[in-house]
């Protein structure tokens, strides 16, 4: 079957256009300049940056969250002649992911700061590319609820559930009819085969040298501690409305496969590629199509041996006990992912600030987890109070440790 490209081009905000996701984005959307404009871009403080994709792309609007960011952006932009429009503060972020004119919208907020955007987003009908798993792990069904009423398109761009939705069949409705299992793949970051015993020494530098991908330091750390895929985990099960016990982790250093599904009468269907996040983020801008995305093709000739590793044993189980998290959680009080969420990302930025050591974000952790049980958020108001408190819990958890 031949599909039709669209008639116009799509008009897009990308929320987070300064980060790695957002910046290959617009690596993609600068090879297919009749397939989509740029109609917003938003970012924290790297206001060089954003001159450069403003000057470049031409968007309507640009967003710094910080003040004396968007201040900055805005005299270079005047003295460039550029016509963009600055705009400021987070609560602004919601206005430009549902505006009327846009079609789409990458969420590449990272952390529960993006979920508000994402929840206006789904409630607009936006196509919704969800590279911030955070607004499933701490929205969770709130969020679902929204994306089908709002009737939102929502497409997952983390590499893993990518790879998951592009090995399913295209109608939802027979998942759970055939479906024996989604098996996620992991890395294993840069400590897959480290003693355990000796990563209380870990740096923060250490932490954020990935193997494979170029990644943000917060996201860097996850996949160090393996927090990534207890997330990833979480995001699957509300992703694809399959039990926690249906899906499952296996490491494969090599990062050519990116997840796989298991059917009932035993056949695997994976998606394999170069580890390069062009790949499943041309994949959501260009869906029902394929668009070309600027990665290496694999090469099966030269590609290294794969190899796969149970996470089940002893030594991963000691080396990243922070994934085990998520099947708890998931079986716990509603509510109880957005806790997790909250305080590995107070932990994560106390370990990048030197306050506490890489072992102890899985404390923190947990800790919080036994010290803060939740009741079950109905409103994007209790999740944000959920998550408040949440963090001031961990907080304190840090204040005794250190």
């Amino acid at each position: 079957m031949i599909l039709k490209l669209p008639l116009k081009p799509q008009a897009l905000t990308i929320l987070g256009s300064t980060g790695s996701i957002g910046t290959s984005t617009l690596d993609v959307v600068a090879r297919h300049p009749n397939l989509f404009s740029v109609f917003a871009l938003t970012g924290a403080s790297k206001v060089d940056l954003m001159l450069e994709q403003c000057l470049r792309f031409k968007p309507i609007y640009a967003l710094m969250v910080e003040d004396a960011p968007a201040k900055q952006l805005e005299a270079l932009l005047q003295s460039k002649g550029s016509k963009t429009q600055v705009l400021r503060g987070a609560k602004n972020l919601d206005e430009l992911a549902s505006h009327p004119d846009v079609d789409t919208v990458m969420a590449a907020i990272v952390g529960a700061a993006g979920l508000s955007s994402c929840l206006a987003a789904a409630r607009a009908g936006k196509r919704l590319l969800l590279a911030n798993k955070e607004a499933l792990v701490v929205g969770g069904e709130l969020f679902l609820s929204e994306v089908r009423t709002g009737g939102a398109k929502l497409l997952p761009i983390d590499s893993e559930h990518s790879a998951i939705f592009q090995s399913l069949p295209e109608d939802s409705s027979t998942w759970r009819e055939c479906v024996e299992k989604i098996i996620l793949t992991a890395s294993g970051g840069p400590f897959r085969s480290r003693s355990p015993d000796t990563l209380h020494l870990v740096t923060p530098a250490e932490a954020c040298s990935h193997p494979n991908w170029v990644m943000g330091q917060k996201i860097s750390v996850d996949s160090a501690t393996m927090m990534n895929k207890c997330l990833e985990v979480i995001e699957a099960h509300y992703l694809f409305g399959l039990d926690p016990s249906k899906i499952d982790v296996v490491i494969h250093p090599q990062s050519i496969v990116h997840s796989m599904v298991e059917y009932k009468d035993t056949s695997v269907v994976a998606q394999l590629g170069t580890p390069d996040m062009r790949v499943p983020i041309a994949y959501g801008l260009g869906w029902p199509n394929r668009i070309e995305s600027g990665a290496k093709p694999l090469h099966f000739q030269t590609t290294p041996p794969m190899s796969f590793e149970d996470f089940d044993s002893n030594e991963h189980r000691a080396r990243f006990p922070g994934l085990l998290l998520a099947w708890e959680v998931l079986k716990a009080t509603p509510g109880s992912p957005a806790v997790l969420n909250a305080a590995n990302e107070i932990a994560v930025h106390s370990f990048l600030a030197g306050k506490i050591g890489f072992t102890q974000i899985h404390e923190v952790n947990l800790r919080t987890l036994e010290l803060f049980v939740p009741s079950a958020p109905h409103t994007l108001e209790d999740l944000l109070e959920l998550d408040a408190r949440a963090r001031q819990t961990a907080l304190q958890v840090i204040s005794e440790l250190v």
